[in-house]
């Protein structure tokens, strides 16, 4: 029950990260992984959000759920050269298929 969250980079150090192209993640879309034991588990994209990293939605993302729920998270927008980081976060949420 609840949320699992993954946190992984768009780039780093000029190289496309794990998460470089989640921002083109639709609802509907598959997203397969494996729990620790091995077994496989699918889930299903329900919504693909960008928010401010100032207006992050932590209730959303890390609050309690009625059911197997996935989050994956990574930066996004515009990169800020004077901060040397992105200005959003992308966060694609999923249920259990």
């Amino acid at each position: 029950m609840g949320a699992a969250v993954f946190a992984g980079h768009i780039d780093l150090n000029g190289r496309q990260g794990v998460f470089s192209r989640l921002s083109t993640m639709r609802p509907g879309q598959e997203i397969d992984t494996v729990r620790p034991d091995g077994t496989p588990v699918r889930f299903v994209v329900t919504r693909v959000e960008q928010h401010p990293k100032n207006a992050f939605p932590t209730d959303a993302v890390y609050g309690p759920t009625d059911s197997p729920e996935l989050r994956l998270i990574t930066c996004g927008g515009s990169f800020d050269r004077g901060r040397g980081s992105y200005r959003d976060n992308i966060v694609v949420f999923a249920r259990l298929a």
